[in-house]
């Protein structure tokens, strides 16, 4: 079965995530969303809420299991068997990070980093830019999956 781990913090997930999980399902067996806790970070939602609206968000797509993990994801990957990480790329600063961190998984594991383009339509929008909107009232509603309600 070809894995592929899609990992990060979801807080929350958004349109461009749910794009990447669902052009990443045509290419892997499973897609194992796995979201990353790190205790030094301060997240809007809860890690409960974070995988709530994940797996309601892909409740029908039996190809996308959610997960919580710690510390590095290419450690995560030998430990669960997984040889693919997928990521997404909005802009080309997103290229050098992410291809900064795809060496440095290569020489920690034989761990291959997959990258897909965002979609022109959600390629501008980041977990970040949604927190924004939601603590200044905005409509987030049109960044984000149904699943993902502010109370």
């Amino acid at each position: 079965m070809k894995q592929a781990i899609f990992p990060g913090s979801f807080d929350p997930i958004t349109l461009g995530h749910y794009d990447i999980i669902k052009r990443g399902v045509t290419l892997f067996d499973e897609i194992i969303v796995a979201i990353g806790v790190n205790s030094n970070k301060k997240y809007m939602f809860s890690l409960e809420e974070r995988k709530k609206f994940i797996e309601d968000t892909f409740a029908n797509e039996p190809k996308v299991k959610v997960v919580t993990y710690k510390g590095l994801t290419v450690d995560f990957c030998k430990e669960i068997g997984v040889e693919f990480i997928l990521r997404g790329l909005r802009n080309p600063a997103d290229f050098e990070f992410e291809k900064a961190i795809a060496h440095t998984n290569r020489d920690l594991a034989p761990i291959e980093t997959v990258f897909l383009l965002t979609s022109a339509q959600t390629s501008y929008i980041a977990s970040s830019i949604v927190r924004d909107v939601i603590r200044n009232n905005g409509d987030y509603t049109k960044l984000v999956p149904n699943s993902v309600r502010v109370k």
